[in-house]
C-alpha cells in the first residue's frame, strides 16, 4: 500500500507525528508519504486527522 501527500499540504506536521514510519516532513516544509506494509490503523488515523484533506491511501 501506498500514502500519498496532494496539494492541499499545509504542512502542519500532523501525519509526521500520528505515523512517522509512513510520512516526513520535506525539505519544502511539506509532508511526503510512503510506501507500506501490514496494518494500515495508524496511516488511517493520520488520513482521517489531516485538517486539509490531503492524504490518500492506495493499494497497489
Amino acid at each position: 500500500m501506498k500514502a500519498t501527500v496532494n496539494a492541499n499540504c499545509i504542512g502542519c506536521g500532523l501525519c509526521a507525528a500520528t505515523c512517522p514510519g509512513v510520512f516526513a516532513m520535506g525539505d519544502d516544509g511539506l509532508a511526503h508519504g510512503s510506501e507500506f506494509d501490514g496494518d494500515p490503523g495508524m496511516v488511517q488515523e493520520a488520513r482521517d486527522g489531516c485538517p486539509v484533506d490531503a492524504i490518500s491511501i492506495e493499494e497497489e
